[in-house]
């Protein structure tokens, strides 16, 4: 596992956004484990956090491309973030770009902030954690209404790796109805793997209790082979 990916997991349980014990999803299941990236709250966070977001990108998708896409709300920290760490890591110049929730009819208007979208453009999209595909299902048409423009794909924090509305997971799910590439800073098996029976800070975070609960967990919600 590259360097950077076991920095991140250790970077989330830091900022308690990673937690573990009895959670709920919007979904209704009973989960082991719980991903709330608004716990990045300060400015140092938000700066590596888009560090960690700019190598993801870079390993999957490269730098050739002219726009990162951020869906309202929490895309949108995510798209700076990002774009402002890939200027410093990489020397490359990114637009970032979002949608506003309503759309403003003065001063700015229109439904994006940001830069504007063109024809030819080449778009990544840039999200927290995608579960079920629904915020992709609303980007999409914003996106292709602005221009032609080519969509590269999507990358998000971390990859459940459960089952999305039918057998496969939600990011298999959005690459086979949209085409689209989709990537993860880390998947829910790394941090497993870095994790577990290994003292942090003078803590197993994931002892033999934990990873049984986790490993039920995906029993029952996890991708079928």
């Amino acid at each position: 596992m590259e360097a950077y990916k076991k920095e991140f997991i250790e970077f989330m349980v830091d900022c308690q956004v990673l937690k573990f014990g009895d959670f709920v999803t919007k979904s209704g299941r009973k989960t082991p484990f719980f991903v709330n990236t608004g716990f990045y709250r300060t400015g140092a966070q938000l700066r590596r956090l888009g560090a960690y977001y700019a190598e993801a990108i870079k390993n999957s998708f490269g730098l050739d491309f002219d726009v990162l896409f951020g869906p309202a709300y929490k895309g949108i920290p995510l798209s700076v973030a990002a774009t402002v760490a890939i200027s410093e890591k990489f020397d490359k110049d990114i637009r970032y770009c979002s949608n506003r929730k309503e759309i403003k009819d003065h001063g700015d208007k229109g439904i994006l902030l940001g830069s504007p979208i063109q024809d030819g453009d080449k778009v990544v999209i840039i999200e927290d954690v995608t579960t079920a595909g629904t915020s992709i299902e609303e980007t999409l048409p914003i996106i292709k209404a602005q221009g032609d423009v080519d969509l590269l794909g999507l990358v998000v924090s971390v990859d459940r790796m459960e089952r999305g509305k039918g057998e496969k997971s939600a990011l298999s799910e959005i690459e086979e109805k949209y085409g689209l590439k989709t990537t993860a800073i880390v998947t829910m098996a790394e941090v497993v793997e870095h994790l577990y029976n290994r003292e942090y800070k003078g803590r197993v975070v994931i002892d033999d209790a934990l990873k049984a609960a986790i490993d039920a967990y995906y029993e029952q919600y996890g991708v079928k082979a």
